[in-house]
């Protein structure tokens, strides 16, 4: 069966494509709406996180600290990182480590940036352990680290503002504005230039 976007899966060419952003922010939910729009495959980068370690992530945070559940984290985004046609919602915290941007700059980074009301609404309903929000004042505590992650989830490709709509409109956003980033990419870098000889004949000069 031909996926509902194969023009614009076939214009993507097997990039992946990473949702960053809060816990709570949609990027599992809506990921699964976007990829099955594109023909992708689904990957949770949490959960095959706890396959590859055999423990669930808050053991891991208590056996290894946050520190080295980053570096299991970076570990299985660089295996991620080597396949390709899939869409990854990735873990709130995976922006904080300079060397990941490297392998999710080799595919399209989105962000989806829901209202400080909105997560907390969420991350309250969901009974999932989050070791980071383990705080006496949640609200205070997602400040923080929001305070931290914004500029790192700045660093995006495309940036989608949330309201607290259905995934499935989450990833109908997505793919509105995926045109557009692809065009960024696809455009030829600004010191590229293009010159007409005295044939008339066109070319490019790299300066």
């Amino acid at each position: 069966m031909t996926a509902p976007h194969s023009t614009l899966r076939q214009r993507l060419e097997g990039l992946n494509l990473y949702l960053i952003g809060m816990m709570g922010s949609g990027k599992s939910s809506a990921g699964r709406h976007l990829a099955e729009q594109l023909g992708y495959r689904f990957l949770d980068a949490d959960t095959s996180l706890e396959q590859v370690a055999g423990r669930s992530i808050p053991e891991l945070f208590a056996s290894e600290g946050e520190e080295g559940f980053r570096r299991l984290e970076a570990a299985v985004l660089n295996q991620i990182a080597s396949w390709h046609s899939l869409v990854v919602a990735t873990g709130g915290g995976v922006v904080t480590h300079p060397q990941n941007w490297g392998q999710l700059h080799q595919g399209v980074v989105i962000w989806l940036d829901a209202p400080d009301a909105v997560l907390l609404e969420r991350l309250a309903a969901d009974p999932t352990p989050r070791p980071l929000m383990e705080a006496p004042d949640p609200a205070a505590r997602l400040a923080e680290l929001l305070t931290q992650r914004r500029p790192l989830y700045a660093q995006a490709d495309l940036h989608i503002r949330q309201d607290g709509r259905p995934p499935a409109q989450v990833a109908a956003q997505i793919l509105e504005a995926l045109p557009s980033v692809l065009k960024q990419r696809e455009a030829p870098p600004e010191h590229c230039l293009e010159v007409v000889n005295e044939a008339g004949e066109r070319g490019r000069s790299i300066n």
